[in-house]
């Protein structure tokens, strides 16, 4: 790479994180700190590239999901066999997971909206083959009675967490599209309805149903925001209220985890499917106001299953208590929030596609965040559905952090159109 390359990618990264650009031939004097001058170009100087205040939000959820993974799983091969490594086993790869979504991320964020905008369908299209090719014998791996991962040798990907994101990509570009018929019912929804059913099926045969409930909240979710007649919105979810429901009285092992959920201390299911919500209540309990203390709960060891997936949101409340959980419900709460502030800027500047898709992230995040919580807490019946940028898995981990770094680069383009710039 040539010395120019490298300062040039210098320059960029510093011109991110709000740095002022070192001097060129076109340079023109300003005033730093009101003190001394410095030289900048004539491009608009000061700017500062996208929310810094988002990004440190996710980087401390990331950190502290790494924290509480390692300490999660610290146990989990503490058997005769166990060697060092194989007590920093999930720890490593929790590790290879965030440098792979950090690269993948900082790739995402180069790409245009308007290239995302074209290439929507596609992404969509090839969710769709992915899911098609897990529920194939010889391809997808089948853990616990579900076959949802891809085994690809550095890791296992799941195909549900890109088909959240090509789903979310797909309808922002569905309702650009059909914006003269949003007010017609069977004109502005069938066709939308239809992509959903395929993909809610694909991933009833893993089976997922979290996950199509999270895709088709997100579908739903920006339908409603493109402008879908608010009557329109309320016969899609009474709808998907009905399927869900149907889905969940025609299937035994669904109505016992209801039930289950209902009474989870009682002699039936207290050892069966009410044993992981038991486990995590009284996780929460042990931790009181302020935690049992970073590496003390007890729960974790062997005796709540899953507790560095889909059960960390307990390990977090046994070990920092209620205060460590409010400040997490918190930071997702206003992380979910600015997304939404970022998706509704660039609706404001007629940027619908862009302010569509930040939303569609938004939902995805905040809906996800509070199912998995609710699970956590007993509020709502058991999901495998795990705790965004914090639970272990690489496939959610790489997911999560392209679609926040497409989020951000809406944000960019947002800032540098209000300064008079170009995308």
């Amino acid at each position: 790479m040539s010395g120019s390359a490298l300062l040039s990618w210098s320059d960029r990264i510093g011109q991110w994180f709000g740095n002022t650009p070192k001097e060129g031939p076109d340079a023109l004097p300003v005033r730093v700190h009101g003190r001394e001058y410095g030289r900048t170009r004539a491009a608009p100087a000061g700017i500062k590239a996208f929310d810094q205040s988002l990004v440190w939000a996710i980087g401390g959820l990331l950190i502290w999901g790494l924290v509480m993974v390692y300490s999660a799983s610290i146990s989990l091969n503490d058997g005769p066999q166990s060697t060092p490594f194989t007590q920093v086993q999930y720890l490593v790869r929790h590790l290879a997971a965030l440098g792979i979504g950090f690269i993948a991320a900082l790739l995402v964020f180069q790409i245009p909206m308007d290239t995302w905008e074209k290439a929507a369908p596609w992404v969509f299209i090839a969710s769709i083959v992915l899911l098609i090719v897990v529920l194939v014998p010889f391809m997808g791996r089948n853990i616990n009675g579900a076959r949802r991962w891809i085994s690809l040798g550095i890791m296992n990907f799941q195909p549900s967490e890109l088909a959240k994101f090509g789903t979310l990509l797909y309808a922002a570009n569905y309702m650009v599209r059909k914006m003269d018929v949003k007010e017609k019912f069977f004109a502005a929804v069938t066709p939308m309805g239809i992509a959903i059913a395929i993909v809610g099926s694909l991933l009833l045969a893993e089976p997922d149903m979290g996950a199509f409930l999270v895709i088709a909240v997100i579908a739903m979710g920006i339908l409603f925001l493109g402008g879908v007649n608010a009557r329109m919105f309320l016969l899609i979810a009474l709808v998907l209220l009905v399927a869900f429901g149907l889905m969940i009285g025609f299937s035994e092992w669904r109505r016992e985890r209801i039930f289950a959920y209902l009474d989870p201390w009682s002699a039936k299911y207290a050892l069966g499917k009410g044993y992981q919500l038991s486990h995590s209540l009284i996780a929460f309990g042990r931790g009181e106001i302020l935690g049992v203390g970073l590496g003390g709960s007890v729960e974790k060891l062997h005796w709540l299953p899953e507790a560095h997936t889909d059960f960390l949101l307990a390990v977090i409340g046994e070990e920092f208590g209620l205060v460590g959980v409010v400040i997490l419900i918190g930071v997702f709460m206003w992380m979910t929030r600015r997304i939404m502030f970022i998706g509704r800027q660039a609706i404001a500047m007629d940027r619908v596609f862009a302010g569509l898709v930040a939303q569609g992230v938004g939902i995805w995040i905040g809906f996800q965040a509070f199912i998995n919580m609710g699970v956590n807490l007993g509020a709502l019946p058991t999901k495998g559905l795990t705790l965004p940028l914090m639970s272990y898995g690489g496939s959610a981990i790489l997911l999560n952090l392209i679609a926040l770094a497409v989020v951000l680069r809406v944000d960019y383009e947002n800032r540098l159109l209000m300064h008079g710039g170009r995308v």
